[in-house]
């Protein structure tokens, strides 16, 4: 794909605007915001617009224009794309719908017929409202928008144009500078758009709202460019599929949705993931003010023991960390508060100061001097209609003159979104503090932008394309063959025998000692055919459980029973279409489905990777020996992840899945043993191995 460049669409210096209704409310728009550009007014049969004269045909205006919106029906718009593409204009934005969203062949044809009309020209759309570029005062939009000029500020890229128009109209003081949508994306994507954003040194951080990621090489290639410039993205995807695009023939391929397939490939390449628009609202705010943040340490400074409470209950959820103080800190910060306060992070300060700008200084900048990633003032602003604020400024200038004596990093967090006014978030962001509404909404932003840091602090991942696609038929083979290829890659597996006869069940269990455990095989789910048999002790036992198993599958594995177990796991991978290789690991055994307790990890991986996902799973306390239990080996469950990874990089192009369930971990020093585990191929791998 050959990159195109975007700087005469997204800063144009003229502006046509081609149709009816709708292009005339573009015009309103540009002339709102003050575009000092040229503004070219383009319709068949008006003689003016709004003060400015119509030109009848675009092939009579005066210039190529840098940006063109063209809001026609969609045979016209092809024939007006080819005019614009033919005499040199700089790009131009499709309003008009009925192409490939339809998904007929009239709508297809059209769609390659815009694609060609346009050629090397860039082409938005089609489908979509434009581009709203508020530093410029340049607006490509065709309806109402609440949005005003600025000199810096974030980006918004979204593909629904109505999305982006309400969030638009928001009154948290997000300071938009940029507002695109690019509907059906049949020639510029969102990533083309935000890379070349990315170059304008006015943009502070980009928010995403996408319904479909088409090439996540391209993503991670925009995502290296951001971390490169020092410019954090944020995301929101929409559309989540049920499961992953693969037959669920095992645990990790059943668990391992596509959903969480895209959050696990945007966590490794930098970008979070948000919940919600209210909460990609306050991160960008956090990420205009603060940037990426540091860390997860914060602190909480407020008048009220509620507000202190509810600060430290929700920050636990997010994972973010109100650090105790030490003795001298609380020393010092004693020294400027009223004797019965009791000095702890989250801080309630109580009311005896409130008002007083000195003291409220003097006790904000002992608290700050604690090196925090951030430091929180929590405080509601009154109802503006029935109250007024003039005792709660004194709070915010204390806060400021703190902040810049302590050079922290400084935010004040509204406890309901609706008691943080717009003026009063815009007066906050020119103070260099970061406006936060509503708790929840505000405690997800600083996760946000600690964990971009945290990506940003490993090596960024080796450059990730789509996968080749895997050719022929995948079959699965069974636990006795697919173990055989784990052990040449030092994964620790039992000793075991293979049986298709009950005569032989005395002899391999010599060999092997008692216990055994006895598995039909051939089977994908054998527990669900009662094809398990464990803790055999004896031979007439052995026995009779050959002659029971074998009608069941193609066999009898015989294999050393494990005990002295702490925990069972579960590692898989999974072949994605899209983003390659994904390992799974958390919870195995009977505790798999019950749970769902597993992280993903793109491929390839670090042994830091595996270590971290560990480290991010709800059993995490059972491995570590909670409650007096033995501490699992964790370095050999991460030994094993590693050598796991090592067999599926050797067969990529040819492993469709793979799913050990349980690995078996025993106490630290101990090890880890696959007991069970399937592999599912295709065929070239097959015939390969054999």
């Amino acid at each position: 794909m050959r990159k195109r460049d975007l700087s005469r669409l997204l800063r144009p210096r003229s502006v046509a605007l081609i149709g009816g209704a709708e292009a005339s409310e573009a015009l309103r728009q540009c002339r709102l915001l003050g575009f000092e550009g040229d503004i070219w007014r383009v319709h068949p049969e008006k003689q003016e617009d709004q003060g400015v004269q119509c030109i009848k045909d675009v092939a009579d205006l005066p210039s190529p224009p840098d940006v063109s919106w063209v809001g026609v029906n969609r045979e016209a718009t092809v024939g007006v794309v080819k005019t614009l593409a033919d005499m040199g204009a700089g790009g131009v934005i499709s309003y008009a719908s009925g192409f490939n969203e339809m998904g007929d062949d009239k709508g297809a044809s059209l769609t390659q017929a815009l694609l060609d009309a346009a050629g090397d020209m860039p082409l938005i759309g089609p489908n979509c409202y434009g581009l709203i570029n508020y530093l410029d005062g340049a607006l490509c939009w065709p309806d109402q928008q609440g949005g005003e000029r600025l000199e810096r500020g974030v980006a918004l890229l979204c593909q629904s144009s109505n999305v982006a128009m309400n969030m638009t109209m928001q009154r948290r003081g997000t300071p938009f500078a940029y507002v695109a949508t690019l509907g059906n994306q049949i020639q510029i994507d969102f990533c083309d758009i935000a890379e070349a954003l990315l170059d304008d040194k006015r943009i502070t951080a980009i928010g995403l709202h996408v319904e479909g990621i088409p090439d996540a090489g391209k993503l991670a290639r925009l995502a290296r460019k951001a971390r490169e410039g020092n410019i954090p993205v944020a995301a929101i995807t929409v559309g989540k599929s049920e499961q992953a695009r693969v037959a669920k023939l095992s645990h990790t391929a059943s668990l391992t949705g596509e959903h969480h397939i895209v959050e696990a490939f945007f966590e490794k390449i930098g970008i979070p993931l948000l919940p919600s628009l209210p909460s990609m609202l306050e991160t960008l705010k956090l990420l205009h003010v603060h940037g990426a943040l540091n860390g997860r340490d914060i602190c909480s400074l407020s008048c009220s023991g509620g507000e202190a409470a509810l600060m430290g209950d929700a920050a636990l959820k997010h994972g973010l960390n109100f650090p105790a103080l030490d003795a001298n800190a609380i020393e010092r910060v004693k020294a400027t508060t009223h004797p019965i306060v009791h000095v702890a992070n989250p801080l309630d300060y109580h009311t005896f100061d409130w008002g007083k700008e000195e003291r409220l200084c003097a006790t904000f900048t002992a608290m700050l001097e604690n090196h925090f990633d951030l430091s929180l003032l929590v405080m509601d602003f009154p109802h503006p209609q029935r109250c007024v604020d003039a005792n709660w400024m004194p709070a915010v200038r204390a806060l400021q003159d703190a902040s810049a004596a302590t050079k922290a990093p400084c935010a004040v967090v509204a406890t309901l979104h609706e008691n943080m006014l717009e003026h009063h978030a815009l007066d906050l962001i020119e103070r260099g503090i970061a406006p936060l509404c509503g708790i929840e909404d505000a405690l997800t932003a600083i996760d946000a932008a600690a964990r971009i840091t945290q990506a940003w602090r490993k090596p960024f991942p080796e450059d990730i394309r789509a996968p080749a696609p895997l050719s022929g038929e995948a079959v699965l083979l069974d636990e006795w063959d697919t173990k055989r290829l784990l052990k040449k890659f030092a994964l620790p597996v039992p000793k075991a025998e293979k049986l298709t006869g009950v005569k032989d069940a005395r002899a391999a269990a010599e060999r092997l000692g008692y216990p055994v455990v006895a598995k039909a095989l051939g089977l994908a789910h054998k527990s669900e055919h009662q094809a398990v048999r464990l803790n055999i002790r004896n031979t007439a036992e052995l026995e009779e459980t050959v002659e029971a198993l074998l009608p069941l599958g193609e066999g009898v594995l015989v294999e050393q029973m494990v005990e002295d177990v702490v925990a069972e796991m579960i590692l898989g991978i999974l072949a994605d279409p899209d983003y390659g290789q994904v390992m799974s690991i958390g919870a195995g055994g009977i505790w798999t489905e019950m749970l769902a307790d597993t992280r993903l990890v793109l491929l390839p991986a670090r042994r830091e990777d595996i270590a971290e996902a560990l480290d991010g799973l709800r059993m995490r306390p059972m491995l570590q020996g909670a409650r007096g239990g033995k501490r699992a080996d964790i370095d050999a469950i991460i030994d094993a992840a590693m050598a796991l990874q090592a067999f599926a990089r050797e067969h990529r192009d040819g492993l469709a899945e793979l799913d050990i369930n349980p690995l078996l971990v025993r106490a630290e020093g101990g090890g880890v043993v696959v007991a069970d585990a399937l592999v599912r191929v295709h065929k070239q791998m097959e015939t390969e191995e054999a």
